[in-house]
């Protein structure tokens, strides 16, 4: 399919954005949007290809870039810092990610220069699971534009986001009351009342069997969903770990991904027509 890609840049109350937006090139205006909300990497390949996936399936897909601050991203955050921590921690075993000794231990074996480098960006990177509202705040900046812009006026939008992006996708459910759907990939579900009640959109999710500290979460939340009378399905694939939508990481599960595709489109599909 022959398809139209580009960066956009746009200012919304004062602070400059962008988001990767791709569009069937032989489609009309307007389109109906899937947000797709970033994983911690940010918009990276695997982000841009979802993105471009829903394209050809018929939509507006934008993806904000959350980490461009003023239209720009800082120097720790650019897309080769975040590869280079990437490669790094593909050297340690998962739980050591966040163990602060071992991941000392293994930034200590490390050039003199690069080490320096991986702490920084790891420090800003991580730092941002903290600011999930700030985060928010950046997405409504984007929901905002595309109310107005000529290729999604008037149009219904959904979102799905991954890891933290899908955290943010029940977000944006439960602050957006005109959004249409959310899909959530292996994030973490809030549970509040206050949270469930707000939620206006079909909410679907895609979990790993091994990924117990997202999927334990989910029963709650169905619970709170249920008592609300509230929309929720979701599926947890066995054999999964977290992340394995992402055939870029050694998580990518082929049977789970094929499966949860399949069920996204369809969501996708019934919540925008």
């Amino acid at each position: 399919m022959s398809m139209h890609t580009e960066w956009i840049s746009f200012e919304q109350n004062g602070t400059k954005h962008r988001l990767y937006a791709a569009r069937p090139e032989r489609a009309k205006a307007p389109l109906p949007v899937v947000l797709v909300i970033q994983e911690l990497w940010g918009t990276d390949d695997h982000i841009l290809d979802l993105t471009e996936r829903f394209a050809r399936a018929g939509y507006l897909a934008v993806a904000p870039d959350l980490y461009a601050v003023g239209g720009q991203r800082p120097e720790s955050l650019t897309e080769e810092r975040i590869e280079q921590i990437k490669r790094f921690l593909d050297t340690l075993a998962p739980p050591a990610w966040h163990d602060p000794v071992a991941r000392e231990a293994a930034l200590e074996k490390q050039p003199e220069e690069l080490r320096e480098i991986l702490r920084v960006t790891f420090t800003d990177l991580f730092a941002y699971l903290g600011k999930l509202p700030e985060l928010l705040e950046r997405i409504q900046a984007a929901t905002a534009f595309l109310a107005d812009h000529e290729w999604s006026r008037g149009q219904k939008i959904a979102s799905i986001g991954f890891c933290m992006g899908g955290a943010l996708s029940i977000m944006l459910a439960a602050s957006e009351p005109k959004l249409a759907g959310a899909v959530n990939f292996y994030g973490r579900m809030p549970v509040s009342k206050e949270q469930v009640a707000a939620i206006q959109c079909p909410i679907r999710g895609f979990f790993g069997e091994l990924d117990p500290k997202i999927t334990s979460l989910v029963p709650e939340f169905e619970q709170a969903m249920s008592e609300a009378n509230k929309s929720f399905t979701y599926n947890v694939y066995e054999g999964a770990h977290h992340g394995f939508l992402n055939d870029t990481r050694g998580g990518y599960h082929v049977e789970a991904s094929r499966d949860a595709w399949k069920e996204t489109i369809y969501f996708i599909h019934k919540v925008l027509s």
